[in-house]
């Protein structure tokens, strides 16, 4: 992967992981539930022992999920690249990508507007997935409880499916990043960027939550977000600078073909 850095894919998931306490927290916090004991035992010790066991039950259910909706991810990564990997000899895909590109970063303000609370548009944006997400969600009912480590892992696969804003941007990233392998690096790195909140979600569940609402928390990193999206689209635009490899989900790439299709039409 030559022209991407994907440390900025790991920030969006990193920051834009208070979206996903609000789409996640529900089927993560319902781990917890899972764990309570089915009988009580009447000598303290083993009570702690039971104790011990339950809470490392729980924490590999957590791991499970996490690994299964990240695995999904960079499934759906490695499709959409492959796809528009196979097509790269059109004539027409250089400005292809360049909208590509320039829709990625729209919605990456959007997300940035909805993690500060001020714009709700990037829910209708999710309303289009719920097509293909109703199709997904009764499939569900059938890893109920989620008792085990194997449910909790086929059930994450499945909730990475689930209609997500932040997914999209990253997802339209990934299908013009060149190949398979290359989209599936996109996802990835994102995916990573967004288990420390999910973990922290499953493991202290309400006090995360708390902390997540914060006015401050939220405006500081929907404003983050928001930088990349507009930083992207500058570069998108033409605009050519260092230290946007580091912020940009636009490549540079891009950034050569803007300014080099004038001269193309000359």
């Amino acid at each position: 992967m030559t022209t991407f850095s994907l440390l900025p894919f790991f920030m969006i998931g990193l920051l834009g992981g208070l979206h996903c306490i609000g789409m996640c927290g529900g089927i993560v916090s319902a781990f917890s539930a899972a764990s309570k004991p089915a009988r009580a035992f009447p000598v303290a010790v083993i009570n702690v022992q039971v104790s011990q066991m339950l809470v490392f039950e729980n924490v590999a259910r957590i791991f499970a999920y996490n690994a299964g909706r990240i695995g999904s991810y960079a499934i759906a990564g490695a499709m959409v690249g492959g796809i528009a990997g196979s097509v790269r000899s059109l004539s027409k895909l250089a400005a292809i990508q360049i909208a590509g590109y320039w829709l990625a970063n729209l919605m990456l303000v959007a997300l940035g507007l909805y993690l500060m609370d001020v714009w709700r548009g990037l829910a209708h944006v999710e309303a289009f997935g719920q097509i293909i997400w109703r199709h997904i969600q009764p499939l569900m009912k059938l890893l109920l409880p989620i008792d085990n480590a194997g449910k909790a892992f086929a059930l994450g696969g499945l909730w990475g499916w689930l209609p997500c804003g932040m997914v999209y941007s990253v997802l339209l990233t990934a299908m013009f990043s060149g190949s398979a392998t290359s989209g599936a690096s996109v996802m990835l790195a994102f995916g990573l960027g967004t288990l420390p909140m999910m973990l922290g979600l499953g493991l202290v569940g309400a006090r995360l939550r708390v902390w997540a609402q914060r006015r401050a928390i939220r405006i500081a990193c929907g404003a983050v977000v928001l930088t990349f999206g507009v930083l992207g689209l500058l570069r998108a635009n033409g605009m050519s600078a260092g230290f946007m490899d580091v912020f940009c989900i636009t490549p540079p790439s891009i950034t050569s073909s803007v300014i080099k299709s004038p001269a193309g039409a000359s």
